[in-house]
């Protein structure tokens, strides 16, 4: 394994992660909301009545947010390697296996262990492992 030392960036790494802490621990103290993006994009699927608005400001504020970035610094570029027959079925993996964990990374990863609950560091821990062995297989037995 090589690092690509002129890639690594801890300080924005760090600043980033900062952010995302502070403003999903905001949410949680001021809406009383957790920000687990599955959650708040499955509400909007099968809306309430009085809970759209601040669901739709999530949604666009995560689109917002790298195009005010693109307006300070250029965004890195994007290369995917898969088709789009394989984008899809992995989109809907992703989709079917956050509505059987009961929420997705930023659901669990994030805000559940902040919260010390036992069921978000199982999913983590599963979501990880899931992870890894997907890359050990495609990278050394595939």
């Amino acid at each position: 394994m090589a690092i690509d030392w002129n890639a690594f960036t801890p300080g924005t790494a760090l600043a980033g992660g900062a952010l995302i802490g502070l403003a999903a621990g905001g949410f949680f103290l001021l809406a009383g909301r957790i920000a687990g993006i599955s959650g708040v994009v499955g509400g909007l699927l099968r809306p309430r009545r009085g809970d759209r608005a601040w669901r739709v400001a999530f949604v666009a504020g995560l689109i917002a947010a790298p195009l005010a970035y693109a307006l300070a610094a250029p965004l890195p570029a994007v290369r995917i390697d898969a088709g789009p027959g394989l984008l899809i079925a992995a989109g809907l993996l992703v989709g079917v296996g956050t509505r059987y964990g009961a929420g997705c990374t930023s659901g669990h990863g994030v805000c559940g262990l902040s919260r010390w609950s036992v069921r978000s560091l199982a999913a983590t821990l599963v979501f990880m492992a899931a992870g890894m062995g997907t890359v050990f297989v495609l990278r050394h037995l595939a």
